[in-house]
């Protein structure tokens, strides 16, 4: 294996995967697509650094894969952990989490690169506040607002997470892949 190919495969992956990072920013799945990046590179390494090849390895990749799929699932439910956690219902965490659900997708329609996590963020706190002001009844609006707001602060946390995750991932992989 040349030292020069190592350089180059591991410059080219870290400029790859932090433009798969930045996309996280516009709404896009880029932790998944900077897993996919480094499973592409395992899988072809041994094609132009030698045989016998090791970038990442499986088990590196496994273990982003894990943090990836944690930081997914936390920002999915983050919605409807925020409305509990300010004292909602039932009703308002299942609003958050399909206002969620449906305001990310409207919003990428709607406006694509940013539409996403607008939508997302504006869909949670709809969803919550109207599932908690359907479960309180007639003046329920006043009480709804908070565990709307708790929704939506904890859904901006938990995409600061998932950021944070594949920033790290990022890192750890730029590392392997530099590391001879």
């Amino acid at each position: 294996m040349a030292l020069t190919a190592i350089i180059v495969s591991g410059l080219v992956f870290a400029v790859l995967g932090g433009v798969c990072v930045f996309t996280i920013i516009l709404g896009l799945p880029g932790a998944w697509m900077l897993l996919a990046l480094a499973v592409l590179v395992e899988l072809a390494d041994t094609w132009w650094l030698g045989p016998g090849a090791v970038t990442f390895g499986w088990g590196w990749l496994a273990a982003v894969f894990v943090a990836v799929a944690l930081a997914e699932v936390f920002e999915l439910v983050g919605g409807a952990a925020g409305v509990k956690a300010t004292g909602g219902g039932r009703a308002g965490m299942v609003g958050a989490f399909l206002g969620g659900l449906v305001g990310g997708l409207v919003g990428t329609a709607l406006l694509p690169v940013v539409g996403t996590l607008v939508g997302a963020f504006l869909g949670t706190f709809l969803g919550a506040l109207l599932g908690e002001r359907w479960s309180r009844g007639k003046g329920g609006w006043k009480g709804a607002v908070g565990p709307a707001l708790g929704a939506t602060v904890v859904r901006v946390l938990a995409m600061a997470v998932k950021l944070a995750v594949a920033l790290s991932a990022w890192l750890v992989l730029t590392v392997l892949a530099l590391w001879p």
